[in-house]
């Protein structure tokens, strides 16, 4: 179904992300879920510039084949919103 580990787990991970961004604070308490997307943030700011290209080469991948505009959008702009574009090559 995936074309590697990292490509599942990559889906994943923006499952959780997009079900979080889009929650209302009545699912989740907005503090809660700034703590989680921040984390993320700061895993994503660790990366090596290798893991950082190919984390963005799969986002872009997966923005392309998503039919959800609001998603695809989600998928665009995480490589800026977690920060993976600093000192990306």
């Amino acid at each position: 179904m995936y074309s590697s580990l990292t490509h599942a787990l990559a889906e994943a991970l923006v499952d959780v992300l997009w079900f979080i961004e889009s929650s209302e604070d009545e699912q989740m308490d907005p503090d809660d879920a700034v703590k989680v997307l921040e984390g993320v943030a700061h895993l994503a700011s660790n990366l090596s510039s290798d893991q950082r290209s190919e984390l963005i080469g799969l986002l872009g991948t997966m923005a392309e084949a998503e039919s959800d505009p609001a998603r695809r959008e989600f998928l665009e702009g995480f490589p800026d919103g977690f920060g993976l574009l600093d000192d990306a090559v």
